[in-house]
């Protein structure tokens, strides 16, 4: 069999044509018992709200990227100011900044790390002169969010005017 017609319904007089492939084997194409719209290949396509499981991006996703090693994206990254109240510039996946102190600062994140063995990395300024500092931190992460300190080497802990700081894993 090449191809099955299913007439319209009542009120449509368009016919719905399925092509089978050209093969000795059978297939089943099960339709879900819900409204839905199903998704092909032939456009791009735009998904809302679905889980991918074990999803393959390929370097076309990552204009600039080539070579087969595998791609590990920013899972969370914060551009704030760190003097007097703390406010964020921009982020991905950072719901707020708590202040505890002087240079001292938790980056709560909006989706929790899969667990506690990501890798933050950061720097910060202050626009006064006293440097650029390294972003530290002396207490152990935790999959909601990660406690820092911006310190430069040798010297005391500062409120930075600017900190960035990314996590990946």
């Amino acid at each position: 069999m090449s191809s099955v017609a299913i007439q319209g319904n009542a009120s449509g007089a368009g016919v719905f044509t399925i092509a089978s492939p050209n093969s000795a084997s059978s297939y089943t194409l099960t339709l879900p018992t819900a409204t839905t719209t199903l998704v092909g290949t032939d456009a791009t396509q735009t998904l809302t709200n679905k889980t991918l499981t074990t999803p393959n991006i390929d370097s076309a996703q990552f204009a600039t990227v080539s070579g087969t090693a595998p791609i590990y994206p920013c899972r969370a990254w914060v551009n704030f100011n760190g003097t007097g109240t703390v406010a964020i510039r921009a982020s991905g996946n950072v719901s707020s900044i708590t202040d505890n102190g002087t240079g001292d600062y938790t980056v709560n994140f909006t989706t929790a790390m899969p667990d506690v063995n990501y890798s933050p990395v950061g720097i910060g300024s202050n626009a006064t002169g006293d440097g650029v500092c390294i972003v530290q931190s002396t207490t152990a992460p935790t999959t909601s969010a990660w406690r820092t300190s911006c310190k430069p080497f040798g010297g005391a802990i500062f409120d930075p005017t600017y900190a960035y700081i990314a996590v990946f894993r």
